[in-house]
This record gives C-alpha cells, structure tokens and sequence, in this order.
C-alpha cells in the first residue's frame, strides 16, 4: 500500500477514536487532503481508493494538475484554501467546489459575479484571522456578522468559516473561539485543523480538516 494511503488511513482511525471518546463531537469530520505541491501520481493511491476531498493553494496549479482528473471523476470536490486574488477567481470558480478563504467584499463580488457568468455556484466558507495577526488573510471576527450578510446578499452559499491559528499559540482556546463564532452565525461548516492539530480541531466540530504532510509528507 502508498505510503500517503497508508497514512490517511491511520489519521481516519485517529479521528474516528477521538469522536468515540468525546461525547461532545456532534459531527464526523471530512478529511481534505491537502495535495498542493504533490504530484498526480503520489495522489492517485488516495483517489483509487475513494477518497473524494482535494485542497490547493495555487489556482495555477490546480487547474494545471486536476482539469483531467476532475473531469473522469466526477465525484472528486476541490478545495481552495489559499488566498485569492480577483483576477484569479474566473479560473477558480470554474476548477474549484469550494473557495475557504473568502475575506472581502471586493472579493465577494467577484465570486458572484463569475458564478452568474458561469452559471456555477461554489461553496463558499468566509476566513476569519482568529488571533488578528498581521501578516495573515481573513477578516476579524468582530466583522463576521456584517460580512457574511454581504455575502449572503450577494447570493453567496456560505456554509462556514475558516480559521488559520498562530502557530506557537494554544489551537484549542481558538478552535473553541471559531466553534461559538460558527454556531453564532448559524452556519454548519467549519474549516479547521491541520497536521499538528487536527485531533484539537475535531474536538470543537470542525467538519473539514485540512491536512497535507501528516498525509504526504513534506515537500520542499
């Protein structure tokens, strides 16, 4: 067996034992495995093997890596967990299912109205920077109402949100923050954990998990 299936395999264990111990998990997560970077052959063990969730960072890539693939699989979703830029969001709209890191409303407009052209709708999850660090994308929380109005407005299909936490910092407390923020906004998705903290993330009802070297390894 592929190493990378070999791995999700175990990480899915993992995952369905931390459910069983904590009676406070309503959901069972969806695992996105994260292939930015990975080339077709270190994902195809994980397609063969049905696994249907794919994240990308780059749209360029994306669309270099899954247009062929997505298009005899059609069950296959794609996930943008990357930022965004407006001139690239035609090119998403048309490769992606769903956009995680929705974070303005220039942006927002955008989406719509490439999804009106292309007569597509995305599933859309609204970024949240949890800890307002500086040099990371989303928006603050305090702005989370107002913005997803907007979007909602725009006819947007905002499932959830989507939180990136600080590295050296402790996930739980803001994993638990995105938790109350999602139940607040009466949304149901929750975009959250990665390799070192997935566990953390599944005990606060994340419902995707975006995880990439824990599956594949690092890529330099």
């Amino acid at each position: 067996m592929h190493t990378s299936l070999t791995n999700l395999i175990e990480i899915k264990k993992e995952i369905q034992l931390k459910i069983n111990s904590q009676t406070s998990i309503r959901t069972s997560p969806k695992v996105i495995a994260v292939s930015k970077t990975h080339s077709m052959p270190d994902i195809l063990p994980l397609i063969n093997y049905g696994h249907l969730d794919y994240g990308e960072n780059k749209v360029q890539e994306a669309i270099d890596k899954w247009t062929e693939t997505k298009s005899k699989n059609k069950n296959i979703k794609l996930h943008l967990i990357g930022p965004l830029q407006t001139n690239k969001v035609k090119f998403s709209v048309k490769i992606f299912d769903y956009i995680h890191s929705v974070d303005r409303e220039k942006l927002a407009i955008k989406i719509a109205d490439e999804q009106a052209k292309q007569q597509k709708q995305i599933k859309i999850f609204i970024q949240i920077n949890i800890a307002n660090e500086k040099q990371k994308s989303g928006i603050k929380k305090e702005q989370a109402y107002d913005f997803c109005n907007f979007c909602k407005q725009l006819n947007l299909d905002v499932i959830g949100t989507m939180c990136i936490p600080p590295k050296e910092g402790n996930s739980h407390e803001y994993f638990l923050e995105m938790n109350n923020i999602n139940k607040e906004l009466n949304l149901t998705a929750l975009s959250m954990g990665m390799s070192e903290d997935y566990l953390d993330a599944t005990e606060n009802n994340a419902t995707f998990l975006r995880i990439g070297s824990k599956i594949f390894g690092h890529r330099n």
